[in-house]
């Protein structure tokens, strides 16, 4: 069951970019010319929070030694969620944006990290088995699939990065997490600088953001 949920939202997610790639999304990305990377500046928003994760080889380390020096792209998923306009959303902007940076060299310190927030299903297992429909050999910028050991590890985590997350019970129905869509921009001081929600995900947008960082933080 776990392997097929995580099929079907991959299945989702390359729906998604998909369609953002044919601008049937929701959001008038046409109608928006982003400003020109640099000539604005993102303030410090807070600090991203220190915690425990796994990577899909299930071998613990700090979020923040993932954090630092790198500029993150990071989002909270559950690999068994079926909302187009949830998770799928958030990995098809991620697969954008990287698609967008692997021919801009100047950008080799971005990574984009997808965090789970439903322990108890996504194991290092099942996040190995997702990220396969992403990770290809060798193509940058690099992308993390991470879960947590429990749900009292995970929860320092959302609390610190103010990411909602609940249980849903639904009768008759799988196990759902209602959640706020989220996805935060984090510099290589392992400062958040943005937080877009569902109506902010452009990718030319983040990309913008992502050189603005770059071009600000010295090497």
């Amino acid at each position: 069951m776990r392997r097929r949920a995580a099929v079907v939202l991959a299945a989702l997610a390359l729906d998604a970019l998909a369609a953002q790639d044919d601008k049937r999304l929701a959001i008038p990305q046409q109608l928006f010319t982003p400003p020109p990377a640099g000539s604005y500046a993102l303030p410090p928003i807070q600090q991203a929070p220190r915690g425990t994760v796994l990577d899909d080889q299930g071998r613990s380390r700090s979020l923040a030694g993932y954090l630092q020096g790198h500029i993150t792209l990071l989002s909270f998923i559950y690999t068994h969620c079926t909302d187009p306009a949830g998770c799928p959303l958030a990995i098809a902007t991620l697969a954008a944006v990287r698609d967008r940076l692997a021919a801009r060299p100047e950008t080799a310190r971005a990574q984009l990290v997808s965090l789970s927030f439903d322990p108890q299903y996504d194991t290092p297992d099942v996040m190995r088995l997702f990220s396969k429909t992403y990770d290809s050999a060798g193509k940058k910028p690099g992308w993390h699939f991470l879960t947590t050991a429990s749900a009292p590890q995970l929860a320092p985590l959302l609390a610190g990065f103010g990411q909602d997350a609940a249980v849903a019970d639904v009768p008759g129905g799988p196990r759902r997490l209602d959640h706020t869509l989220r996805v935060f921009l984090i510099d290589p001081r392992s400062r958040v600088r943005e937080i877009y929600s569902s109506a902010y995900l452009m990718p030319d947008v983040i990309v913008n953001d992502i050189l603005t960082l770059d071009a600000e933080t010295p090497r």
